[in-house]
């Protein structure tokens, strides 16, 4: 049971010695202040966040990889893969000689014509020397020379190889040196420019090529003239052409002389 007091009542009870106990009143509350909003979101966060895991080993960060500046050079492109071991190399290659005529009747040849010939182009049918119409003018040019009538006449094209694609041949001076030991021809006879390079080693000009007989370095005569091809186009060129089949003639006809 408590005692409602008032002050004056209080007063007079401590007058007659009579002693009150009773509890203070009690203190009124301040009056909450207002959060701001950046408060209460925390709280709120802070709330919803998950108790950590006492005693968890924590995670390395991973380390951060240092920023470029804006005007740093785009990284190199990666370089290119090495080329493939046994891959054939991009350019020319010299297919096996094959017989032009070896239908020839061998006891009919012209001794004049020596053992053997080896004509070496670059031809734009290397599979079918006598094909298209360049092929048909080589034909006209070798059996003018009575060569058809020799079934040592042997030709060796060459090609160019592009990356990617199935190529027959050899390196050409791998294929050269190869022909040579296998046919052991009277002469080579050497069409063309690019043959004149492949063939001799030299970045002179045709027209010099031609001027003067060559040897080989296991001794071999060689002489140079136009390809077909060139002379399809250049017909004016015929008349030269035809010197110097004329003097590849004259030196294999000195070297059978008796």
């Amino acid at each position: 049971m408590s005692l409602s007091l008032d002050a004056r009542q209080r007063a007079m009870l401590q007058e007659m010695g009579v002693t009150v106990w009773a509890p203070p009143p009690a203190r009124p509350l301040p009056p909450p202040v207002a959060a701001p909003a950046q408060a209460d979101a925390e709280v709120a966060i802070a709330a919803a966040a998950p108790t950590p895991v006492l005693h968890a080993q924590p995670t390395p960060a991973a380390p951060s990889a240092p920023r470029q500046p804006a005007h740093a050079a785009a990284p190199a492109a990666p370089a290119s893969e090495p080329r493939t071991a046994g891959a054939a190399p991009t350019g020319l290659l010299l297919r096996a000689p094959v017989a032009l005529y070896p239908q020839a009747d061998a006891q009919a040849v012209p001794p004049e014509l020596g053992a053997g010939w080896l004509v070496v182009l670059e031809s734009p049918t290397p599979a079918e020397p006598l094909a298209g119409d360049s092929g048909r003018l080589l034909d006209n040019m070798l059996r003018a020379m009575r060569l058809h009538r020799h079934p040592r006449t042997f030709v060796a094209t060459l090609n160019r190889h592009a990356p990617g694609l199935t190529a027959e041949g050899l390196e050409p001076a791998a294929g050269l040196q190869q022909a040579l030991q296998t046919l052991r021809p009277s002469l080579v006879l050497v069409l063309g420019l690019g043959a004149a390079r492949v063939v001799l080693g030299s970045r002179e000009p045709l027209g010099r090529l031609r001027a003067t007989a060559h040897h080989l370095p296991d001794g071999t005569p060689a002489v140079v003239s136009y390809d077909p091809a060139y002379l399809l186009r250049a017909p004016d060129a015929k008349a030269a052409a035809w010197a110097d089949l004329c003097r590849a003639l004259a030196l294999v006809r000195r070297s059978t002389a008796p």
